[in-house]
């Protein structure tokens, strides 16, 4: 019988399912509450997406579709394992992880981002990382205080 009918893997093509692991930051990781609870719910649906996948009878097809549920379950299971929560600042007089902050820049446009841990970051929704360029120049100041970034101003107008 011709192996072009036979249903067994090459060892080629087993090794193109291996995914490498996602990048693990060398910052500490910092979490604010809902960062971990955001980092459990996403390595509960990693676990889901492998179980599903690996009903899948064709070993081929399986192999392939369990190969990124797999590689983020690895990432989260690690990102929960190292998790740090900071509970929420208390205090609004000076900048910290957790804390939201508005600042205007030179050009009028004024902005507000919370200061949260790096896989909870998203610009678009108002939030960045503590490791980020901004964040790190605004951590530890206080409302009124000018920074430069580049060739920009920054001045902090509110903290909450």
């Amino acid at each position: 019988m011709s192996t072009a009918f036979m249903k067994e893997e090459s060892a080629e093509t087993a090794a193109e399912t291996v995914l490498p692991d996602r990048p693990i930051s060398p910052h500490p990781n910092l979490v604010t509450e809902a960062g971990l609870k955001a980092l459990e719910f996403q390595l509960q649906e990693a676990r889901k997406a492998y179980e599903t996948a690996s009903a899948i009878e064709d070993i081929n097809e399986r192999r392939r579709q369990t190969a990124i549920p797999l590689r983020d379950a690895r990432y989260f299971a690690e990102r929960l394992r190292t998790a740090e929560v900071i509970a929420t600042p208390t205090s609004t007089e000076i900048v910290a992880f957790g804390s939201k902050v508005t600042f205007s820049r030179e050009d009028g446009r004024v902005q507000t981002y919370r200061i949260v841990g790096e896989d909870e970051a998203d610009p678009k929704a108002g939030s960045i990382s503590y490791v980020s360029p901004v964040a790190r120049l605004l951590m530890g100041k206080r409302v009124g205080d000018v920074m430069s970034l580049g060739n920009n101003e920054l001045e902090i107008t509110a903290i909450e």
